[in-house]
Protein backbone atom coordinates (compact mmCIF):
# COMPACT_ATOMS: atom_id res chain seq x y z
CA UNK A 1 0.00 0.00 0.00
CA UNK A 2 1.06 3.60 -0.63
CA UNK A 3 -0.33 6.37 1.60
CA UNK A 4 -3.13 4.11 2.75
CA UNK A 5 -4.20 3.11 -0.76
CA UNK A 6 -3.89 -0.28 -2.37
CA UNK A 7 -1.63 -0.34 -5.46
CA UNK A 8 -3.03 -1.10 -8.90
CA UNK A 9 -0.81 -1.85 -11.90
CA UNK A 10 -1.67 -2.18 -15.57
CA UNK A 11 -0.07 -1.47 -18.91
CA UNK A 12 -0.39 -1.66 -22.66
CA UNK A 13 2.14 -2.52 -25.34
CA UNK A 14 3.51 0.18 -27.59
CA UNK A 15 2.69 -1.81 -30.72
CA UNK A 16 -0.17 -1.32 -33.13
CA UNK A 17 -2.84 1.31 -32.61
CA UNK A 18 -5.30 1.23 -29.72
CA UNK A 19 -8.77 0.16 -30.73
CA UNK A 20 -12.26 1.01 -29.60
CA UNK A 21 -12.15 -2.31 -27.75
CA UNK A 22 -9.06 -1.22 -25.75
CA UNK A 23 -10.81 2.03 -24.85
CA UNK A 24 -14.23 0.66 -23.86
CA UNK A 25 -12.92 -2.55 -22.30
CA UNK A 26 -10.04 -1.06 -20.30
CA UNK A 27 -8.84 2.52 -20.66
CA UNK A 28 -12.22 4.19 -20.12
CA UNK A 29 -12.69 2.23 -16.91
CA UNK A 30 -9.30 3.29 -15.50
CA UNK A 31 -10.48 6.88 -15.13
CA UNK A 32 -12.33 6.43 -11.84
CA UNK A 33 -9.74 4.29 -10.04
CA UNK A 34 -7.30 6.97 -8.82
CA UNK A 35 -9.54 7.93 -5.88
CA UNK A 36 -9.40 4.42 -4.48
CA UNK A 37 -6.02 3.12 -5.68
CA UNK A 38 -2.45 4.26 -6.19
CA UNK A 39 -2.33 3.54 -9.91
CA UNK A 40 0.71 2.73 -12.05
CA UNK A 41 0.01 2.67 -15.79
CA UNK A 42 2.96 1.62 -17.87
CA UNK A 43 3.72 1.84 -21.56
CA UNK A 44 5.28 -1.62 -21.66
CA UNK A 45 7.78 -1.01 -24.45
CA UNK A 46 10.20 -3.68 -23.16
CA UNK A 47 7.58 -6.35 -23.85
CA UNK A 48 7.19 -4.99 -27.37
CA UNK A 49 10.64 -6.05 -28.58
CA UNK A 50 9.97 -9.80 -28.30
CA UNK A 51 8.80 -9.16 -31.87
CA UNK A 52 11.14 -7.16 -34.15
CA UNK A 53 10.26 -3.46 -34.17
CA UNK A 54 11.36 -0.51 -36.24
CA UNK A 55 13.19 1.64 -33.62
CA UNK A 56 11.86 5.00 -34.76
CA UNK A 57 8.34 3.65 -35.03
CA UNK A 58 8.49 2.06 -31.57
CA UNK A 59 9.61 5.36 -30.02
CA UNK A 60 6.82 7.19 -31.83
CA UNK A 61 4.15 4.68 -30.84
CA UNK A 62 5.30 4.67 -27.22
CA UNK A 63 4.98 8.44 -26.98
CA UNK A 64 1.60 8.40 -28.70
CA UNK A 65 0.34 5.73 -26.31
CA UNK A 66 1.48 7.69 -23.27
CA UNK A 67 -0.18 10.80 -24.71
CA UNK A 68 -3.37 8.83 -25.37
CA UNK A 69 -3.48 7.74 -21.73
CA UNK A 70 -3.64 11.40 -20.76
CA UNK A 71 -5.97 12.42 -23.60
CA UNK A 72 -8.40 9.72 -22.47
CA UNK A 73 -8.61 11.46 -19.10
CA UNK A 74 -5.95 9.88 -16.88
CA UNK A 75 -4.56 12.64 -14.66
CA UNK A 76 -0.74 12.29 -14.54
CA UNK A 77 -0.75 14.01 -11.14
CA UNK A 78 -2.97 11.28 -9.66
CA UNK A 79 -1.74 8.33 -11.76
CA UNK A 80 1.85 7.31 -12.44
CA UNK A 81 2.05 7.12 -16.25
CA UNK A 82 5.50 6.06 -17.40
CA UNK A 83 7.67 4.10 -19.83
CA UNK A 84 8.63 0.61 -18.65
CA UNK A 85 12.08 1.00 -20.26
CA UNK A 86 12.78 4.11 -18.14
CA UNK A 87 12.67 2.05 -14.94
CA UNK A 88 15.64 -0.31 -14.85
CA UNK A 89 14.08 -2.19 -11.95
CA UNK A 90 11.80 -4.04 -14.37
CA UNK A 91 14.77 -5.72 -16.03
CA UNK A 92 16.72 -6.21 -12.78
CA UNK A 93 13.83 -7.88 -10.99
CA UNK A 94 12.97 -9.93 -14.06
CA UNK A 95 16.43 -11.54 -14.03
CA UNK A 96 16.21 -12.41 -10.35
CA UNK A 97 12.70 -13.85 -10.76
CA UNK A 98 13.92 -15.92 -13.73
CA UNK A 99 16.00 -17.81 -11.18
CA UNK A 100 12.86 -18.61 -9.19
CA UNK A 101 10.71 -19.68 -12.14
CA UNK A 102 10.56 -23.27 -13.38
CA UNK A 103 10.83 -24.34 -17.00
CA UNK A 104 7.70 -26.42 -16.63
CA UNK A 105 5.71 -23.31 -15.67
CA UNK A 106 6.92 -21.42 -18.74
CA UNK A 107 6.25 -24.41 -20.99
CA UNK A 108 2.58 -24.20 -20.05
CA UNK A 109 2.19 -20.58 -21.09
CA UNK A 110 -0.26 -20.42 -24.00
CA UNK A 111 0.92 -17.01 -25.24
CA UNK A 112 4.39 -18.39 -26.01
CA UNK A 113 2.84 -21.12 -28.10
CA UNK A 114 0.58 -18.67 -29.93
CA UNK A 115 3.30 -16.10 -30.66
CA UNK A 116 5.81 -18.79 -31.66
CA UNK A 117 3.36 -19.99 -34.29
CA UNK A 118 2.93 -16.44 -35.63
CA UNK A 119 6.65 -15.57 -35.55
CA UNK A 120 8.35 -18.87 -36.33
CA UNK A 121 11.44 -17.04 -37.66
CA UNK A 122 12.05 -15.29 -34.32
CA UNK A 123 11.38 -17.64 -31.40
CA UNK A 124 13.62 -15.89 -28.89
CA UNK A 125 14.32 -16.30 -25.18
CA UNK A 126 12.54 -13.02 -24.40
CA UNK A 127 9.35 -14.43 -25.86
CA UNK A 128 9.76 -17.50 -23.67
CA UNK A 129 10.41 -15.56 -20.45
CA UNK A 130 7.83 -12.87 -21.21
CA UNK A 131 5.66 -13.99 -18.24
CA UNK A 132 8.58 -13.43 -15.85
CA UNK A 133 9.01 -9.84 -17.01
CA UNK A 134 5.26 -9.40 -16.56
CA UNK A 135 5.60 -10.78 -13.03
CA UNK A 136 8.40 -8.28 -12.38
CA UNK A 137 6.19 -5.44 -13.68
CA UNK A 138 3.55 -6.32 -11.12
CA UNK A 139 5.67 -7.27 -8.11
CA UNK A 140 8.03 -4.30 -8.49
CA UNK A 141 5.42 -1.90 -7.09
CA UNK A 142 4.07 -4.24 -4.39
CA UNK A 143 0.89 -4.35 -6.43
CA UNK A 144 -2.30 -5.38 -4.65
CA UNK A 145 -4.62 -5.64 -7.66
CA UNK A 146 -4.23 -6.14 -11.42
CA UNK A 147 -7.05 -5.66 -13.94
CA UNK A 148 -6.87 -8.74 -16.17
CA UNK A 149 -9.02 -10.37 -18.80
CA UNK A 150 -9.39 -14.11 -19.21
CA UNK A 151 -6.54 -14.17 -21.74
CA UNK A 152 -4.07 -12.82 -19.17
CA UNK A 153 -5.27 -14.60 -16.04
CA UNK A 154 -2.62 -17.28 -16.61
CA UNK A 155 0.10 -14.64 -16.34
CA UNK A 156 -1.26 -13.37 -13.02
CA UNK A 157 -1.37 -16.93 -11.72
CA UNK A 158 2.32 -17.52 -12.48
CA UNK A 159 3.12 -14.13 -10.93
CA UNK A 160 1.42 -15.24 -7.72
CA UNK A 161 3.26 -18.58 -7.81
CA UNK A 162 6.65 -16.90 -8.22
CA UNK A 163 5.95 -14.38 -5.44
CA UNK A 164 4.75 -17.06 -3.04
CA UNK A 165 7.80 -19.20 -3.80
CA UNK A 166 10.16 -16.27 -3.15
CA UNK A 167 8.33 -15.31 0.05
CA UNK A 168 8.48 -18.88 1.31
CA UNK A 169 12.28 -18.74 1.10
CA UNK A 170 13.01 -15.15 2.17
CA UNK A 171 9.98 -13.95 4.14
CA UNK A 172 7.25 -11.49 3.20
CA UNK A 173 9.08 -9.60 0.46
CA UNK A 174 6.34 -9.34 -2.18
CA UNK A 175 2.68 -8.44 -1.94
CA UNK A 176 0.66 -11.25 -3.50
CA UNK A 177 -1.46 -9.59 -6.21
CA UNK A 178 -5.13 -10.33 -6.73
CA UNK A 179 -7.13 -9.97 -9.95
CA UNK A 180 -9.04 -6.70 -10.02
CA UNK A 181 -12.75 -7.32 -10.11
CA UNK A 182 -14.38 -4.01 -10.89
CA UNK A 183 -16.50 -2.41 -13.51
CA UNK A 184 -15.58 -3.81 -16.89
CA UNK A 185 -16.58 -2.50 -20.25
CA UNK A 186 -18.32 -4.55 -22.89
CA UNK A 187 -16.17 -7.01 -24.78
CA UNK A 188 -15.93 -5.46 -28.23
CA UNK A 189 -15.65 -7.90 -31.10
CA UNK A 190 -14.21 -7.64 -34.62
CA UNK A 191 -16.42 -5.88 -37.18
CA UNK A 192 -15.46 -8.49 -39.77
CA UNK A 193 -15.58 -11.58 -37.59
CA UNK A 194 -17.83 -10.98 -34.56
CA UNK A 195 -16.75 -14.29 -33.01
CA UNK A 196 -13.26 -12.82 -32.40
CA UNK A 197 -12.21 -9.99 -30.11
CA UNK A 198 -11.40 -6.66 -31.79
CA UNK A 199 -7.60 -6.55 -32.03
CA UNK A 200 -5.03 -3.89 -32.79
CA UNK A 201 -2.97 -6.54 -34.59
CA UNK A 202 -5.74 -7.63 -36.96
CA UNK A 203 -4.44 -7.68 -40.53
CA UNK A 204 -7.88 -6.65 -41.83
CA UNK A 205 -8.00 -2.90 -41.17
CA UNK A 206 -11.79 -2.91 -41.56
CA UNK A 207 -12.11 -5.26 -38.58
CA UNK A 208 -11.09 -2.69 -35.96
CA UNK A 209 -11.96 0.89 -35.09
CA UNK A 210 -8.77 2.68 -34.06
CA UNK A 211 -8.93 5.54 -31.57
CA UNK A 212 -7.48 7.98 -34.09
CA UNK A 213 -9.74 7.01 -37.01
CA UNK A 214 -11.55 10.04 -38.44
CA UNK A 215 -15.34 10.15 -38.68
CA UNK A 216 -15.50 9.20 -42.37
CA UNK A 217 -13.31 6.15 -41.76
CA UNK A 218 -15.40 5.11 -38.76
CA UNK A 219 -18.67 5.39 -40.70
CA UNK A 220 -17.20 3.46 -43.65
CA UNK A 221 -16.00 0.63 -41.42
CA UNK A 222 -19.38 0.29 -39.74
CA UNK A 223 -21.15 0.25 -43.10
CA UNK A 224 -18.97 -2.76 -43.99
CA UNK A 225 -19.50 -4.50 -40.64
CA UNK A 226 -20.57 -8.12 -40.91
CA UNK A 227 -24.15 -8.78 -39.79
CA UNK A 228 -26.53 -11.53 -41.01
CA UNK A 229 -29.54 -12.20 -43.20
CA UNK A 230 -32.12 -12.04 -40.39
CA UNK A 231 -32.92 -8.38 -41.02
CA UNK A 232 -34.06 -7.90 -37.41
CA UNK A 233 -32.26 -5.82 -34.77
CA UNK A 234 -32.38 -8.13 -31.75
CA UNK A 235 -30.03 -8.77 -28.84
CA UNK A 236 -29.34 -12.48 -28.85
CA UNK A 237 -26.43 -14.88 -29.19
CA UNK A 238 -27.51 -16.16 -32.60
CA UNK A 239 -26.91 -12.76 -34.24
CA UNK A 240 -23.29 -12.17 -33.24
CA UNK A 241 -22.73 -9.18 -35.52
CA UNK A 242 -25.83 -7.30 -34.37
CA UNK A 243 -25.13 -8.26 -30.76
CA UNK A 244 -21.68 -6.65 -31.09
CA UNK A 245 -23.07 -3.48 -32.69
CA UNK A 246 -25.64 -3.14 -29.91
CA UNK A 247 -22.89 -3.53 -27.29
CA UNK A 248 -20.89 -0.77 -28.99
CA UNK A 249 -23.91 1.52 -29.26
CA UNK A 250 -24.76 0.94 -25.59
CA UNK A 251 -21.17 1.72 -24.53
CA UNK A 252 -21.24 5.00 -26.47
CA UNK A 253 -24.73 6.16 -25.46
CA UNK A 254 -25.18 4.60 -21.99
CA UNK A 255 -28.41 2.98 -23.18
CA UNK A 256 -29.47 -0.55 -22.37
CA UNK A 257 -29.79 -3.27 -25.03
CA UNK A 258 -33.57 -3.25 -24.57
CA UNK A 259 -33.68 0.50 -25.18
CA UNK A 260 -31.59 0.12 -28.33
CA UNK A 261 -33.76 -2.69 -29.71
CA UNK A 262 -36.85 -0.56 -29.09
CA UNK A 263 -35.23 2.54 -30.66
CA UNK A 264 -34.49 0.70 -33.91
CA UNK A 265 -37.59 -1.44 -34.08
CA UNK A 266 -38.72 -1.70 -37.69
CA UNK A 267 -35.56 -0.09 -39.04
CA UNK A 268 -32.95 -1.72 -41.27
CA UNK A 269 -29.35 -2.64 -40.68
CA UNK A 270 -28.15 0.30 -42.77
CA UNK A 271 -29.79 2.87 -40.48
CA UNK A 272 -28.52 1.06 -37.40
CA UNK A 273 -24.92 0.79 -38.65
CA UNK A 274 -24.90 4.51 -39.46
CA UNK A 275 -26.20 5.39 -36.00
CA UNK A 276 -23.57 3.19 -34.33
CA UNK A 277 -20.81 4.77 -36.43
CA UNK A 278 -21.93 8.28 -35.55
CA UNK A 279 -22.13 7.43 -31.83
CA UNK A 280 -18.54 6.09 -31.93
CA UNK A 281 -17.31 9.19 -33.76
CA UNK A 282 -19.02 11.40 -31.15
CA UNK A 283 -17.37 9.40 -28.36
CA UNK A 284 -13.87 9.59 -29.84
CA UNK A 285 -13.84 13.18 -31.13
CA UNK A 286 -13.11 14.82 -27.72
CA UNK A 287 -10.32 12.29 -27.07
CA UNK A 288 -8.80 12.94 -30.49
CA UNK A 289 -8.98 16.72 -30.06
CA UNK A 290 -7.27 16.47 -26.67
CA UNK A 291 -4.60 14.16 -28.12
CA UNK A 292 -3.74 16.64 -30.91
CA UNK A 293 -3.59 19.45 -28.36
CA UNK A 294 -1.25 17.48 -26.07
CA UNK A 295 0.90 16.27 -28.96
CA UNK A 296 1.77 19.88 -29.80
CA UNK A 297 2.88 20.60 -26.22
CA UNK A 298 6.19 18.75 -26.25
CA UNK A 299 7.46 20.37 -23.05
CA UNK A 300 4.37 19.28 -21.10
CA UNK A 301 4.60 15.65 -22.20
CA UNK A 302 8.38 15.63 -21.61
CA UNK A 303 7.74 16.93 -18.09
CA UNK A 304 5.27 14.14 -17.37
CA UNK A 305 7.68 11.52 -18.71
CA UNK A 306 10.43 12.83 -16.42
CA UNK A 307 8.30 13.36 -13.30
CA UNK A 308 6.36 10.10 -13.52
CA UNK A 309 9.47 8.15 -14.47
CA UNK A 310 11.18 9.43 -11.31
CA UNK A 311 8.15 8.47 -9.21
CA UNK A 312 8.07 4.94 -10.67
CA UNK A 313 11.82 4.59 -10.13
CA UNK A 314 11.48 5.65 -6.49
CA UNK A 315 9.01 2.89 -5.64
CA UNK A 316 10.74 0.33 -7.86
CA UNK A 317 14.08 0.97 -6.15
CA UNK A 318 12.58 0.32 -2.72
CA UNK A 319 11.56 -3.17 -3.84
CA UNK A 320 14.77 -3.87 -5.76
CA UNK A 321 17.01 -2.98 -2.80
CA UNK A 322 15.01 -5.29 -0.53
CA UNK A 323 15.17 -8.16 -3.05
CA UNK A 324 18.89 -7.70 -3.68
CA UNK A 325 19.61 -7.86 0.04
CA UNK A 326 17.47 -10.98 0.47
CA UNK A 327 19.24 -12.95 -2.28
CA UNK A 328 22.68 -11.95 -1.02
CA UNK A 329 23.95 -9.31 -3.43
CA UNK A 330 26.67 -7.05 -1.95
CA UNK A 331 25.40 -3.78 -0.51
CA UNK A 332 25.94 -0.75 -2.73
CA UNK A 333 28.29 1.91 -1.38
CA UNK A 334 26.66 5.32 -1.74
Amino acid sequence: MIDGKKVLFSGMQATGNLTLGNYIGALKNWLTLADDYECFYSVVDMHSITVRQDPAELRSRARKLLTLYIAAGLDPKKNCIYYQSHVSGHAELSWILNCFTYMGELNRMTQFKDKSAKHADNINAGLYTYPVLMAADILLYQTDVVPVGKDQLQHLEITRDIAQRFNAIYGDVFTIPEPFIGKTGAKIMSLQDPTKKMSKSDENLNASIYLMDDKDTIIRKFKRAVTDSEGIIAYNDTQAGIHNLIDIYCACTNKTPDEVVKEFEGKGYGDFKLAVGESVADLLTPLQNKFFELEKDKAYIDGIIKENGEKANYYATKTIRKVQKKVGFPERIR
